[in-house]
């Protein structure tokens, strides 16, 4: 406001008029004196005074109240009868599954509250007769945001008191949307699996349209390398709800509660005639064992929620992103151990876990698929906070030599850390690829060939250990030096041959030895070209030859993987210009 006084005021005059004004009426004063253009004095009102206001004593409205009123009903869930059943299931209404997962304050918002109440409510229009038993409040489904150990994720949950979680037209669009906003914000999804499948009475409108339930597993797909998918199974899930454990890319099961099958036993035995319980079907112990298709098992709810939270702590939002990292710890066992853990015979067998617990952080080990292919160990750790995925050998099983179900879960391994960009460390002490029928007819060779296409095409950094033994194509599919890893290194019991010394005299020797009648001579002479032979793979001859790039001393390690894997920290790596490759 522009206000004038008379010729002859001072500027203080001016500047006092100015900030009373300005005081007075809540705005902008500018003084002039006498017909002068530009202001002597200008003042802004004090900070905070804004112009007083009526107070608001307004308060909710019947339409409200009663909006709040029918929330708090779809709240309740299905039939209370189902809700009570629900701790002999011992498992948890969904909503409460939810404030385990998100807490008070951590749920950001809820989408579709209102699905399908038309068809149900007693206050909808187009009820005629209400029937506790027709209540899909939701259509069986919670979506929405919230945030999961400081993190934000989109979530589903399935209403098991809803027509057992069954999957309809509302609830399939609610899945959809989530999927498709995942897509837009690059945060992780978590699927909490609680599903008999599809509704199958209420099948026309979502099973085969464009924007039906086959168009969750398109969603999966695109999500897939994307943003991190996390399935946790809380139910028997058949069927179509199968698939999302399977397409996510780490599923976890709970104990006595959970199992995924393709069909449900009474459907097995109206197809093929076999009768078989839902554990023996399709329960924890088949996908964690035998199929792969869970990667762990909880104990219960609360154990599953701890899983997922240690799980997710490896991982980036997306795959733009640097996966977190935390402060560095030391190792749980002193590095000083490393060379009396790892015995020198390359046939003796030892427990793989003792050589990395004494590499990474302590208690930063998380296993995956520890039952399954158990030739191999691959779990997230971290070195000096740094998160890392760990492809390891255990001789403690079978001697570490590399069996289709092994080979598998190595390369689903190393292709999940390469999308969401998680270098890698090969620990390699395998005799290789195992040989006979049976791994013939398991597909060895098409598993194997997974393998080495996932460590080839990977483009993290990734540093190989030659622990001890590296024999036949063991050591390709273990990052070694023709798959351009960072670095091979070696530890002194190391060897790299095409196979190992026993199998190398009896198929090179075999006449000769046979020829030598006297036993003691035959077996001084066999024992004399072992270890001629041993010498010939030593690691310190790689060395000298620079096949590899150091031998390091044991104790040494876990200092040399940390200058390591932190000096190429920043490496990118580029694969040809192509669609993609035709392998996995």
């Amino acid at each position: 406001m522009n206000v004038y006084v008379a010729e002859g005021a001072s500027d203080e005059e001016a500047s006092a008029i100015a900030a009373a004004l300005a005081e007075h009426l809540g705005t902008t004063i500018e003084v002039h004196v006498g017909d002068a253009e530009e202001p002597t004095a200008t003042a802004e009102p004090p900070a905070g005074d804004e112009p007083a206001t009526e107070p608001d004593d307004l308060g909710p409205t019947e339409r409200e109240e009663l909006l709040r009123e029918w929330i708090e009903d779809i709240e309740r869930g299905g039939p209370e009868k189902y809700r009570e059943r629900l701790p002999e299931q011992g498992k948890l209404f969904v909503r409460d599954r939810l404030d385990l997962w998100f807490g008070d304050d951590g749920l950001h918002f809820e989408d579709g509250t209102f699905a399908a109440f038309d068809e149900w409510h007693p206050d909808s229009p187009r009820v005629e007769e209400y029937d506790d038993g027709s209540r899909v409040p939701g259509d069986g489904l919670l979506t929405g945001a919230a945030e999961f150990e400081g993190r934000d994720v989109h979530f589903m949950a399935n209403d098991f008191t809803v027509k057992a979680g069954s999957m309809a037209a509302r609830g399939v669009e609610k899945f959809l949307r989530m999927q498709q906003r995942a897509l837009k914000t690059g945060t992780p999804v978590l699927y909490l699996m609680d599903s008999s499948g599809g509704r199958i009475d209420q099948q026309t409108g979502f099973f085969a349209n464009r924007e039906g339930i086959g168009k969750y597993y398109y969603n999966h797909s695109m999500l897939s390398g994307y943003v991190p998918q996390i399935c946790v199974l809380y139910g028997p899930c058949i069927a179509g709800a199968a698939y999302t454990p399977v397409f996510a890319d780490f599923t976890i099961m709970v104990e006595g509660m959970s199992a995924m099958a393709i069909a449900s036993p009474r459907m097995v035995q109206m197809v093929t005639g076999e009768e078989i319980e839902m554990q023996d079907l399709g329960g924890p112990g088949v996908h964690t064992e035998h199929s792969g298709s869970a990667d762990l098992v909880a104990r219960d709810e609360e154990h599953a929620r701890e899983l997922v939270a240690d799980l997710i702590s490896y991982l980036p939002d997306n795959a733009g992103e640097t996966p977190p990292r935390i402060d560095g710890r030391t190792p749980a066992r002193s590095p000083e151990g490393i060379d009396s853990v790892v015995p020198s015979h390359p046939d003796k067998a030892y427990d793989i876990t003792d050589v990395i617990e004494r590499v990474v952080d302590r208690e930063s080990f998380f296993e995956l698929k520890p039952e399954y292919g158990k030739e191999i160990v691959t779990g997230y750790a971290r070195i000096d906070g740094r998160p890392i995925g760990i492809v390891a050998n255990q001789p403690a099983h079978r001697a570490g030599a590399i069996f289709p179900k092994a080979a598998e879960k190595a390369a689903e391994f190393i292709w999940k850390s390469d999308a969401f960009g998680i270098p890698i460390l090969y620990l390699c002490d395998t005799p290789g690829f195992m040989a006979g029928s049976q791994v013939e007819q398991d597909g060895i060779l098409e598993a194997g060939k997974k393998f080495i296409y996932a460590t080839s095409s990977a483009t993290v950094p990734q540093q190989t250990v030659i622990v001890r033994k590296a024999y036949g194509a063991g050591i390709y599919a273990m990052g070694g030096p023709a798959y351009d890893p960072e670095s091979v290194i070696a530890l002194p019991s190391g060897e790299i041959a095409i196979m190992g010394p026993e199998a190398a005299i009896n198929a090179v020797y075999a006449r000769k030895l046979a020829a030598i009648d006297d036993e003691t001579e035959r077996r001084e002479t066999e024992q004399q070209l072992r270890e001629e032979y041993r010498q010939d793979i030593d690691v310190i001859r790689m060395a000298s030859e620079v096949v590899i790039d150091d031998v390091i001393p044991p104790s040494d390690l876990r200092a040399e993987l940390e200058a390591r894997f932190a000096f190429y920290d920043d490496l990118t790596k580029e694969l040809p210009d192509k669609k993609h490759g035709t392998i996995l």
